[in-house]
């Protein structure tokens, strides 16, 4: 995965979360992950699987925000 999709990612990710007026470990808790998951994807530390992009998508279509 390059830098500039880690980015995009990580910028969807942020602004869903704040949409949703979720906190991280809320929204992990949605997802079904742990907390640090989601604050590697804030930070940018994180390259996110084709599957956890995919999980995220489903996730925020249901919550019509993406």
């Amino acid at each position: 995965m390059q830098v500039v999709e880690i980015m995009e990612f990580c910028i969807i990710v942020k602004r869903t979360r704040k949409e949703l007026g979720l906190s991280q470990e809320q929204l992990a808790r949605e997802l079904g992950v742990i907390f640090s998951t989601i604050n590697r994807w804030k930070n940018e530390k994180s390259h996110s699987s084709q599957m956890t992009k995919e999980l995220f998508t489903t996730f925020a279509k249901a919550k019509h925000r993406y």
